[in-house]
């Protein structure tokens, strides 16, 4: 198959960061160049021979150049810009240091076009022997945050053999310059509603010929400081991103998928349904669906159902959820608060209006909890026998 000829048709173009690789450049490029036509290669202020090997290759490549070294984020985006301004669609990025095979390519490409617009990320075998332990701690690093940050799971999120869709990257401001910037991008991505995608890819590290610029303490500290910023906007675009995805096509699908699952029983079904609407509305904010995705393992309930359930307490319901808690615990106690202070504001007043809603949170959490699984049972056992 002619790939060069399939990326031309996706309109999606190669863009090679680089910087002081002069071992592995040659090599990288000229795989690449058996499979695209479009390849762009960003020289970041390199020192070393990489000047005369990118200008052997005349105009079979363009060649983009930072008179000094900005860093791999400031190089990727600077060829984001350059794809964009060229009417791209998409950008597939690969390292320069050898440790990607060009000859993954066609994966990417096969996978794009039954996925369009979305982030395909490789997925690197990091358990492989020859991997430097430091790699394989700062990927778990990385992956845990990420999925803190999106929801979402991946393998590998620091590998740098992806494709980017340049439609939605284009909208996205970006602030970081080093490393750091391909965490956050794919997070930012993921915001946005880009659907993530990933595919298994060979890696290669050879001590001989990798140089990596990598530096451990300050690029985790570079890290570390962008997930403390990303977690924080997280509370603002991930409530966003469950309310894009209960009106998305697939969630529906994938759930009426669970539903029809013939190997749990509708009982644990509707249990699951049970468990994560009391555990949406139990005062656990911030732990909610951590402490249901525990208790769905730990009573092996369907994960997926115990997990939508539990996102009753999105963004547009907490306030009827705490108000409605409020109310349920005002039946419970002798001298039900005011929940206005309309008579002003005391330590004690407080205190009041406190144990009343952790009262009436409890109560309401289990009787939405019982309701649940009383509704939910019947009708699974309709749906289940159409």
């Amino acid at each position: 198959m002619n790939y060069s000829q399939e990326l031309k048709e996706l309109n999606c173009c190669i863009l090679i960061p680089t910087y002081n690789n002069e071992k592995t450049l040659k090599r990288v490029i000229e795989g690449v160049l058996d499979y695209g036509d479009d390849v762009i290669v960003i020289n970041d202020g390199s020192t070393d021979a990489t000047t005369e090997i990118l200008e052997s290759f005349g105009e079979a490549i363009t060649v983009i150049q930072h008179t000094r070294n900005r860093g791999k984020g400031k190089a990727l985006r600077t060829g984001f810009k350059f794809a964009i301004d060229a009417g791209f669609r998409y950008a597939l990025t690969i390292d320069s240091d050898g440790q990607h095979y060009p000859d993954d390519i066609p994966v990417f490409v096969n996978i794009l076009k039954e996925n369009p617009d979305a982030l395909v990320m490789g997925a690197r075998n990091m358990n492989q022997e020859g991997v430097p332990q430091k790699s394989s701690f700062g990927n778990k690093f990385s992956n845990f945050w990420y999925w803190v940050e999106t929801g979402i799971k991946l393998p590998d999120t620091q590998t740098g053999f992806r494709v980017y869709p340049l439609k939605r990257l284009r909208y996205i401001p970006l602030w970081t310059t080093k490393f750091e910037l391909e965490i956050e991008v794919i997070v930012k991505l993921a915001w946005l509603g880009a659907k993530v995608v990933t595919v298994p890819v060979r890696v290669k590290y050879d001590p001989e010929e990798r140089v990596t610029h990598f530096r451990p303490f300050r690029d985790f500290t570079r890290i570390s400081i962008l997930n403390t910023f990303l977690v924080l906007f997280a509370l603002i675009f991930r409530p966003l991103m469950i309310i894009r995805q209960l009106f998305s096509k697939e969630f529906w699908k994938k759930l009426i998928n669970e539903i029809v699952k013939s190997e749990e029983s509708s009982i644990r079904k509707a249990s699951a349904v049970g468990i994560g609407l009391f555990m949406g509305i139990f005062p656990a904010w911030g732990f909610q669906m951590a402490i249901a995705l525990v208790i769905a393992i730990a009573l092996k309930l369907n994960k997926f159902i115990v997990l939508t359930a539990s996102n009753i307490s999105i963004p547009p319901m907490i306030p009827f959820i705490i108000y409605g808690s409020y109310l349920m615990g005002g039946i419970f106690v002798d001298h039900p608060a005011d929940f206005f202070f309309s008579d002003g504001i005391t330590v004690e007043d407080i205190y009041i209006n406190f144990k009343q809603y952790l009262i009436g949170a409890v109560t309401l959490a289990t009787v939405a909890g019982i309701a649940g699984f009383i509704i939910t049972y019947p009708v699974l056992r309709i749906l289940r026998k159409k």
